[in-house]
């Protein structure tokens, strides 16, 4: 099974109360989303929390989809972690850090996926959905650099790298002893 990692990093002048509260406004997420996936939110009244579970709809290449996500982890201002436990991916979990620094904040946003069907998935990976994936959080970054800094944010390309289960499983297990430890 393939697993892909998706990094993009964002350096804002503003502090890390807030950036994260940009970040944990989930009507905000249209705001950054490109208009051509056309994302809208399902859920009324959404409100970001330990447990919170929230409803999208969207397109992609023009194909109505849906979107559900659980927050597993929610420590403000520092970190939250949305799983998607429905939707067109076989595994997705997106890890949201916000580190403060003397400039501002470090914003680092990193995605671990998979996708269905085995070989398909693999090649549709290759021939269109990682740059897809690029597309969106490039227009993220670039959407967040302006409103965050006024175009003076510096930010990181998205990058996609590829790893096995085992890898992913220990760093999941790593993350879950350093929590544990700090708690």
């Amino acid at each position: 099974m393939s697993i892909y990692t998706l990094k993009t990093q964002m350096w804002t002048p503003t502090s890390v109360q807030e950036t994260f509260r940009v970040f944990e406004d989930p009507a905000n997420l249209a705001r950054i989303t490109p208009p051509w996936v056309r994302f809208k939110m399902l859920t009324a009244e959404p409100r970001m929390r330990l447990d919170a579970v929230f409803d999208y709809e969207y397109r992609w290449n023009g194909l109505p989809m849906r979107w559900r996500s659980l927050i597993t982890d929610y420590e403000p201002p520092f970190l939250f972690v949305d799983l998607m436990v429905k939707g067109p991916y076989r595994f997705w979990r997106h890890k949201h850090t916000f580190h403060p620094t003397e400039q501002g904040t470090l914003v680092t946003d990193e995605v671990d996926y998979t996708l269905p069907m085995g070989w398909i998935g693999r090649m549709a990976h290759r021939v269109s959905i990682a740059t897809q994936l690029k597309d969106v959080f490039r227009y993220r970054q670039m959407t967040l650099n302006e409103w965050l800094a006024g175009g003076n944010a510096k930010w990181t390309e998205p990058s996609i790298t590829e790893k096995g289960l085992r890898t992913l499983v220990s760093e999941i297990a790593n993350q879950e002893t350093h929590k544990r430890a700090i708690l």
